[in-house]
Formats: C-alpha cells, structure tokens, sequence
C-alpha cells in the first residue's frame, strides 16, 4: 500500500535525489548490488534515531552481504546532515531528500490510524522488489530480522531451496516442490532427508545449507 502499483517483482523506480553524499540516480546507485530503502516519518522522531544508529552500526555486515542501504524522509538534506550527527552515520549511509519522498509516495491504509509508517523495501541486483515490510511508527524495525530475510533472499535467488520457519544461517534448508527427487540427489550430495507427516506425504524434503 505504501508504494501505490508497486508489487514484489515490480522494478524499482529509477529516482533522482539529493542525499547527504550529492545527487543519485536510484538505478545507479545500486549497481551490481542489493539495495534496502528504508522510509521514514520525519528526522529526529526518536524511534528512528534508533533504527538509524542500528544501520549504521551493521553497515559492515550489509556491506558484506553486498547490499547497500539508503534511507529517505520527507525532510531537507540540511537536517538529514544534522540528524546524521546524532546517531554517527558513516560513509556507506545515504539519506535523501523530499525529493525521493515524492517519488515513493508513502500511502497510509486507511484501517491504520496513525498516519505516520516506516516501511523496510529490498531490492535485489535486477532492481526488483523482492521483500516489503510496513510497520507503525511507534515500532522499531528488527534489523536482526532484516539481516536473516536477506541471507534467505540471497540464498533462495541462487539455490534451489525455500528457507523454513525460523530459519537462521547455517541451519537446514527446504527442497523447493518444483525440484523432482532425482535430480535434487544432484544438486544437494551432502544428501536430502523428509520429515514424517500424518499424512504419510514425503513432500517436507530438507538438506543442509548449500
């Protein structure tokens, strides 16, 4: 709801905003890497400030996983620069200006009754949406929970595997339904093993993570 017409496999508007580090083109800024836009209601609310600090203190692990993070509020690049002193932003961080905002509209649904959101947008290497998440202002966003989805996303877009319940780096992985038996035995020799169901189906098909 938050960006109108905009679903997970739509590509990303290219965009041109000023930001803390100069002028961008969205596409380009991207490049070759995964991207995370994050929205925010204003600089200086206090939940974001605390979100924000969090981004920039796991810069190196986003940067590791060769995703670079952008965050846009509907306030001027001059206190996005003042903000940035409160929370130490550091030189992989970009704010942008109202510019971007008008861009990426962000539209409220009409049962939420508090008018400003956050929301998380990834975007892998082909500039398409592949994970969405809207939250109230008044809740901080997990960036634990940001940095798992995107080790799934990375994984599953390049393995032919789907990521379980709770499912954390290094645990075991799901055979995706699509893949028949024999050629899975292929792709994943450290072996595939199905857990029982009532239903006697064996279509729970788990391996180690590739």
């Amino acid at each position: 709801a938050a960006m109108p017409g905009l679903l997970l496999g739509d590509e990303a508007p290219n965009f041109e905003a000023d930001t803390t580090q100069g002028r961008i083109r969205f596409h380009d800024f991207l490049g070759d890497s995964w991207g995370i836009l994050f929205s925010h209601p204003r600089d200086f609310t206090p939940v974001c400030t605390t979100e924000l600090g969090q981004a920039a203190k796991l810069a190196p692990e986003f940067s590791k996983r060769n995703v670079k993070m952008i965050a846009l509020s509907i306030d001027s690049v001059e206190d996005h620069l003042s903000w940035s002193k409160v929370w130490g932003t550091g030189r992989r961080e970009k704010l942008s200006s109202r510019t971007c905002t008008r861009c990426l509209t962000l539209r409220v649904p009409r049962n939420l009754t508090l008018s400003p959101c956050a929301q998380v947008f990834v975007f892998g290497p082909d500039k398409k949406l592949k994970l969405s998440i809207l939250y109230p202002a008044t809740t901080g966003r997990n960036f634990d929970e940001i940095l798992r989805v995107v080790d799934s996303l990375q994984l599953t877009a390049y393995k032919k595997v789907a990521t379980p319940v709770n499912w954390k780096p290094g645990d075991s992985v799901m055979v995706i339904p699509s893949l028949p038996d024999d050629e899975a035995k292929k792709l994943f020799p450290k072996g595939i093993f199905t857990k029982d169901l009532p239903s006697g189906k064996k279509y729970l098909r788990y391996t180690p993570q590739p």
